[in-house]
């Protein structure tokens, strides 16, 4: 058989059972193949245009890269489409997101289809698949219920504090009034110690660190408190050697303020704190809201606060946002020194853009200061109408 004889016997067999693209490609093989002339002779033998050949010819370029469509080619992302598809979601499921004012692990009590469903009334034509893929993006993921359950019986009110700290911080967020939360991470011993986590080394030469856990005098502990600025990303920790007391936390909110907030928002009049329930900055330490009053004083800011109900720190902001990535930054590094420290806190960065500025407190602190009621009196405090003992503000004195 010859070779025009054996081309002609290729093509009337193989064409019949190819699709127009497949055919397509195949012809323009098959003039390759041939060299110069090529595209003629397969035209001549097919009937076939030169020109659907030279589109297979192409065809054959994007195969040879991966590419089945031509770039450009296929559904536009749903994003392109509904530029403001994340922002109706949010709307959408906001006042159903169960009782979290933390917003960065989140779930919703609502059904994928329910929500396909009304972004459908709003214009926006997507699947429930579409919505699970978006609510990923935006960090939300399925949660059993029961996970989230605290030990023992919640206050009745968890989710109503919840909400107002939501209500309270976007309206203070829109008025570009700043809005931190605050904390003391766990206090971590100085020295040559195990530290949890792990960095990646030389197969068989891992660090080698003491075989006890017992702290070293001479190097002591740190207790880094921690301000973490809501609207800007940016985390702030008085690193302090010495006891975690009121003081110390009124102290550090302080430095924050003066070595950044009063230059973030120069126009501020008023700074709203979200704090724990207990601690050094607990709703019932009567030198914490001393100390509240002296800032006040020094910053002549009218001092917000809010308080969490008792058992829900875990929804702190500042647990999920700053006080994690920090643990991550220093996983498997002994802190061998402050200096250590310092210098590990203040290089945590996100990819979504957390900064962190870290500074030494010399200061030494002392245990059991008493305030006595005559100076609570004293205190410029004022209580809201819904959980005074939860949510009050501080005014600077004239």
């Amino acid at each position: 058989m010859s070779t025009l004889d054996a081309l002609k016997y290729r093509l009337e067999t193989t064409l019949p059972i190819l699709n127009e693209k497949q055919k397509r490609i195949f012809l323009a093989i098959e003039a390759n193949a041939l060299g110069r002339g090529g595209l003629k002779t397969i035209h001549s033998l097919t009937g076939v245009s030169q020109k659907t050949i030279i589109k297979g010819k192409s065809e054959i370029g994007a195969a040879e890269h991966g590419r089945i469509r031509k770039i450009g080619g296929g559904r536009k992302a749903i994003t392109t489409t509904y530029s403001d598809i994340k922002k109706k979601l949010e709307e959408l499921i906001a006042n159903d997101t169960a009782g979290n004012p933390e917003k960065v692990l989140r779930w919703t009590t609502k059904s994928l289809r329910k929500i396909a469903k009304e972004l459908h009334t709003k214009g926006i034509s997507v699947s429930h698949d579409t919505v699970g893929n978006l609510l990923k993006e935006m960090d939300y993921s399925l949660q059993q219920n029961q996970k989230m359950l605290q030990i023992g019986e919640s206050h009745p009110d968890r989710n109503a504090q919840f909400e107002y700290i939501n209500k309270k911080s976007a309206e203070f967020l829109q008025a570009g009034q700043p809005v931190i939360s605050v904390d003391t991470k766990k206090k971590e011993l100085i020295g040559n110690f195990k530290n949890a986590g792990a960095e990646y080394k030389k197969i068989k030469t891992p660090t080698k660190v003491l075989d006890h856990d017992f702290p070293l005098a001479e190097l002591g502990k740190v207790a880094p408190y921690g301000i973490y600025d809501i609207n800007k990303n940016t985390g702030f920790v008085n690193l302090g050697i010495s006891h975690d007391t009121a003081e110390f936390a009124g102290e550090s909110i302080l430095r924050w303020w003066q070595s950044i907030g009063k230059n973030t928002y120069p126009s501020a009049t008023q700074l709203y704190i979200n704090a724990d329930g207990g601690g050094s900055n607990g709703s019932r330490v009567k030198l914490w809201k001393k100390q509240l009053q002296e800032l006040a004083n020094i910053t002549n800011l009218e001092i917000n606060v809010s308080h969490f109900p008792p058992g829900t720190s875990k929804w702190n902001k500042i647990e999920h946002r700053l006080f994690c990535y920090i643990s991550k930054t220093w996983q498997g590094t002994p802190l061998i020194s402050v200096e250590t420290v310092i210098d590990l806190i203040s290089n945590t960065t996100t990819t979504s853009g957390l900064t962190v500025k870290c500074i030494k407190d010399e200061n030494t602190y002392k245990l059991g200061t008493i305030v006595s009621d005559e100076e609570l009196a004293t205190i410029n405090l004022v209580r809201d109408t819904f959980h005074g003992e939860w949510n009050y503000k501080i005014l600077p004195r004239k």
